[in-house]
C-alpha cells in the first residue's frame, strides 16, 4: 500500500470513528437544554450514562453510539457494494432492514422525523422515489461521510450528485442536499489532505450547488448560515460560543440549525475532533447528530492517528475491524475514481 493511500485511509477513519465519538458523547445529553445538561452533569467532557427518564436514550450504556453512527456505516457499506452506480433499491432495503433491527432492540425513538416518516411512508406503499419529498431534517447530512471518503471534491458536481442519489428516499430536498453536500465535501476535502478551514472553504460551495437540486423547500440558505455561524464565533471562547451558537444559531434537527451549529462547533474547536464533540454534547438539543458532523469532519481532516484512543477504546457498540474496513474500501474506490476519470455520479 502507497504512503498516500496510507494517509488516506488515516483520514478516512479519522472521519468515521471521529464521528462515532461525538455521537456516543452526545447521546445521554441529545434533547436536554443546556441548563439540564449542566444540572445534572457539570460540564460533559467524557462519556456518561442517560439519566434513567431520557426520553429517546434510556437504558443506553456511556459510550454507545446511535443511529448516526449506525447509518453512516450502512451507507458506506451499500456505496461500496453499489460501484459506480448507486443502487437506491439495495439502500432502502437495507434502511428497511435495519429498521426492524433497531426497532427489535427497542431504539426506535432514537430515528430522526424525516428518515422515520419516509421509511413509515415506503412500508406503507409509497414509492422510495416519493418518500422523502419532505424530508428537510439533518439526516442525510449526519450520515454522509462515506460519501466524502469515496468522492473526490473535484469535480464538485459530480460529490454534489452523488450526495444527492443517497438522500432521495428520506431527504430529497433542497435544503436536506444542501446541508449533505456540505458535510460530504468537508469530509472529502480532509481525506484529501486538507485541513478544517479549507474543508469549510469546500463546504460552502457544495452547499450552493446542492441547493438546487431536490424538491425546493423554505428555510434559510445553507451556505451563507454556515459562514455566518462560523463568523459569529471565531475568536470567543467555548462558553461563550455556546451560548451564540444555542441562542442565534439553533440546535434542533432542522438542517438550517444544526448543520451551520456543526460548522460553528468546527471553528470554536479549531478543528480539534474531541473538543469538537465535547462542544457538541454540552449545547442541548441534536448534540448527537451536531457532534457526530462536527467530530466527523475534523476527524477527517486530522486522521484516526490523532484521534483519543483511550476514548475510541471505550466506544459501545462499533466494530473498529469493520470501520477499516470500509475506510480502505471506500478509499480504493475513490483511488479508483480519481485514476479513471470517471464522473462517480454516472
Amino acid at each position: 500500500m502507497s504512503d498516500a493511500a496510507s494517509k488516506a485511509i488515516d483520514r478516512a477513519m479519522g472521519a468515521l470513528v471521529g464521528g462515532a465519538l461525538g455521537d456516543a458523547l452526545g447521546m445521554p445529553t441529545q434533547l436536554l437544554s443546556p441548563a439540564r445538561i449542566a444540572e445534572l452533569y457539570g460540564h460533559v467532557d467524557d462519556f456518561v450514562a442517560p439519566v434513567a427518564d431520557h426520553p429517546v436514550s434510556k437504558g443506553l450504556l456511556a459510550g454507545t453510539i446511535t443511529d448516526d453512527t449506525e447509518q453512516a456505516l450502512l451507507l458506506g457499506r451499500i456505496l461500496v457494494e453499489s460501484g459506480d452506480r448507486f443502487d437506491h433499491a439495495r439502500w432502502v432495503n437495507a434502511l428497511l432492514d435495519w429498521e426492524r433491527e433497531v426497532k427489535a432492540r427497542g431504539s426506535y425513538d432514537l430515528l430522526g422525523p424525516s428518515t422515520k416518516r419516509a421509511i413509515d411512508a415506503i412500508n406503507n406503499g409509497v414509492p422510495a422515489e416519493k418518500a422523502g419529498r419532505g424530508g428537510d431534517t439533518n439526516g442525510a447530512a449526519m450520515r454522509i461521510a462515506p460519501v466524502g471518503i469515496m468522492m473526490p471534491v473535484a469535480p464538485l458536481d459530480a460529490l454534489v450528485a452523488k450526495v444527492a442519489e443517497t438522500c432521495r428516499a428520506t431527504h430529497n430536498t433542497s435544503i436536506a442536499i444542501a446541508s449533505a453536500a456540505a458535510v460530504a465535501a468537508a469530509v472529502s476535502r480532509g481525506v484529501a489532505g486538507g485541513g478544517w478551514r479549507a474543508a469549510s472553504d469546500s463546504a460552502v460551495a457544495a452547499a450552493r450547488r446542492g441547493a438546487t437540486l431536490g424538491h425546493w423547500v423554505t428555510g434559510g440558505d445553507i451556505a451563507a448560515r454556515i459562514v455566518w455561524a462560523q463568523d459569529i464565533v471565531r475568536g470567543k471562547a467555548a462558553k461563550d460560543a455556546i451560548r451564540l451558537i444555542t441562542d442565534l444559531v439553533g440546535t434542533g434537527v432542522a438542517s438550517q440549525e444544526s448543520v451551520p451549529a456543526a460548522f460553528a462547533v468546527l471553528e470554536v474547536a479549531g478543528g480539534d475532533p474531541w473538543q469538537a464533540a465535547v462542544i457538541s454534547a454540552n449545547l442541548g438539543g441534536d448534540t448527537d447528530t451536531i457532534g457526530a458532523i462536527a467530530a466527523g469532519m475534523a476527524g477527517a481532516c486530522t486522521g484516526f492517528s490523532r484521534l483519543p484512543q483511550q476514548h475510541i477504546a471505550r466506544l459501545v457498540g462499533i466494530d473498529m475491524s469493520e470501520v477499516r474496513s470500509l475506510a480502505a474500501d471506500l478509499v480504493a474506490a475513490r483511488v479508483a475514481k480519481k485514476s479513471s476519470g470517471k464522473d462517480a455520479a454516472a
